[in-house]
């Protein structure tokens, strides 16, 4: 097997990258939390405007888990069938 796959299946990200992202979350959130409560609007409007914004935030937690375990399953699948591709050349003899 190639060794890139298993570079690829153990890569972390740096800490300064898990920092920048969970701060850029952050300050994403709190700006829009701090607009939406000095807006100078009804409080019905207000209250909207949050319900649409936590929505969003849990949308999008829960589209970008489903695309990484979508990634994550189709990594696994595409090692099975490499393993299962080898182990028939291998029977053939026409591995190199």
């Amino acid at each position: 097997m190639d060794t890139t796959d298993n570079f690829d299946s153990t890569r972390l990200d740096s800490p300064g990258w898990i920092f920048f992202v969970k701060a850029s979350f952050a300050c994403a959130l709190g700006g829009m939390v701090f607009g939406l409560t000095v807006m100078p609007v009804e409080i019905w409007m207000r209250g909207y405007m949050i319900l649409g914004t936590l929505f969003l935030t849990g949308a999008t937690f829960t589209l970008a888990k489903t695309l990484r375990d979508q990634f994550e399953a189709n990594k696994l699948i595409n090692k099975v069938a490499q393993a299962r591709t080898e182990k028939l050349l291998k029977e053939y003899g026409i591995q190199n």
